[in-house]
């Protein structure tokens, strides 16, 4: 088909914030929505991303468990992964997702999908695939991509990304993962339980709090991830690959995962030739209504350089269409957002970090409660954590929730309540929670504010 066309609302991206604005202009009314796509439908999270890797996460876990579980009597095993197989069952997955959470409601819905690289051509128009098209208001929702580490000598060597490493039909022999933020940390771990040789390099959990990021750094390298504190500062090609830290520690291994960051998906799009500004790093700049600097365009998600969350993608997409389509909406306010790595145990985290808390200017009471003192942890065999909670020293009101458990993130949602509602640690160490389980392990480091919990009794 070619021609001018005209839609109420034009979206570019299918990811969860595409998607999420899509369905929210529906609500408000809003029928010709169109949504375009130069990729696989549904974005990152559900194609490459969230959902991929915690699929293989879980297996990787279910393989490591089998070997080391900690239970009398219940056998383990000692067979080799069928790496095929595992990575069929979880293609299977992600189409079946694809299918029900992003192609199914193009119908539902009524919305059109334009398949084709978007670029602007001028304020209010797009070019795809051959179209013009045009809309009243327009979403940019095209996510964010890994984004390589300025390394000497990265460019000439074969480097894979938490995209591509995933995809590999066996097993890396030894795979070096540069960078040990969310990513990495995932990404070695994964490997590492799928039975590769891992050396991870790079600041171990840099924005962790580190009494919880030294106790999952012991966790690795009990499971035999070798851990290079030092950033990378040189690769080179021998045999294999060869990566140098800061501190002259060489490492050579079959294959390299460099997990350094994501950059905002933007090249390619012609958003000069609308009026749209970038910032530094190339994300699209936009005010609190998710508008940029074209009144007539909004922008969501991992593309404006905003917390790289699929929920908060998801969010953004919502705001950025109640304002395109009715003038009018809310705003996404960032208080008590939860972030989880999904390592084993999880590492995850609302609010300030206790420094964080002192940089902001105030002044902060810790306690940090191990899982040895969580009845849940203890009857599973597996007490490798804590749980930490930042208080305000004057108010007592929570200004932050650590946690290092095998149920971290669930335990994040109480967290975030918690937060967002003001909560003091009277407040969670009077309140309910039902007993065995991690999520108790809140109350109990709330009540460690005043009272020696290893001396109380069961749910006293």
């Amino acid at each position: 088909m070619s021609g001018n066309e005209s839609f109420e609302l034009l979206i570019i991206g299918t990811g969860g914030a595409g998607f999420s604005a899509a369905i929210r202009a529906h609500e408000l009314g809003a029928r010709r929505i169109a949504l375009v796509e130069g990729s696989t439908i549904g974005g990152t999270c559900v194609n490459v991303g969230c959902v991929p890797s915690k699929a293989l996460l879980a297996a990787a876990r279910a393989n490591h468990i089998g070997h080391r579980h900690p239970f009398d009597g219940i056998p383990h095993h000692d067979g080799r992964v069928d790496l095929a197989a595992v990575l069929r069952q979880r293609d299977h997955l992600v189409g079946q997702m694809r299918r029900s959470k992003y192609l199914d409601l193009l119908e539902r819905y009524g919305f059109e999908l334009l398949e084709g690289q978007a670029r602007f051509s001028s304020p209010d128009a797009v070019e795809v695939a051959g179209r013009t098209i045009t809309a009243a208001r327009i979403i940019v929702a095209t996510g964010a991509e890994p984004a390589l580490a300025d390394i000497d000598g990265i460019d000439a060597v074969e480097v894979l990304t938490s995209t591509t490493a995933m995809s590999l039909g066996t097993l890396p022999e030894h795979l070096i993962v540069i960078g040990a933020g969310f990513i990495g940390l995932e990404q070695a771990q994964l490997f590492r339980r799928l039975g590769a040789r891992v050396t991870l390099v790079g600041r171990f959990a840099p924005h962790a709090e580190p009494e919880l990021a030294d106790q999952l750094a012991s966790i690795f390298r009990e499971e035999g991830i070798t851990l290079v504190s030092q950033r990378a500062v040189r690769v080179r090609a021998s045999h294999d690959v060869l990566v140098e830290s800061a501190d002259g520690v060489r490492v050579e291994g079959s294959h390299l995962l460099v997990a350094t960051g994501r950059r905002p998906r933007t090249a390619g799009l012609g958003l000069d030739r609308a009026g749209v500004v970038l910032d530094e790093q190339g994300a699209i700049v936009v005010d609190r209504h998710q508008r940029t600097t074209n009144p007539r365009i909004y922008a969501a998600g991992d593309v404006t350089g905003s917390p790289q969350f699929v929920y908060l993608a998801a969010a953004q997409g919502a705001v950025a269409a109640e304002h395109a389509i009715v003038g009018r909406g809310s705003t996404v306010d960032l208080s008590g957002l939860p972030q989880v790595v999904f390592t084993d145990p999880q590492l995850a985290s609302v609010g300030l970090t206790e420094l964080a808390a002192r940089d902001q200017g105030l002044r902060p009471e810790v306690r940090v409660l191990p899982l040895d003192q969580v009845p849940r942890a203890i009857v599973e065999h597996d007490t490798r954590g804590a749980v930490k909670i930042v208080a305000e020293r004057s108010t007592r009101r929570v200004l932050g929730i650590h946690a290092l458990s095998p149920a971290a993130g669930e335990v994040m949602l109480a967290a975030t309540y918690a937060i967002r509602n003001g909560m003091t640690v009277d407040d969670l160490a009077s309140t309910w929670a039902p007993y065995l389980t991690h999520a108790e392990a809140i109350r109990l480091t709330a009540r460690s504010f005043d009272h020696d919990v290893e001396h109380l009794s069961c749910c006293a």
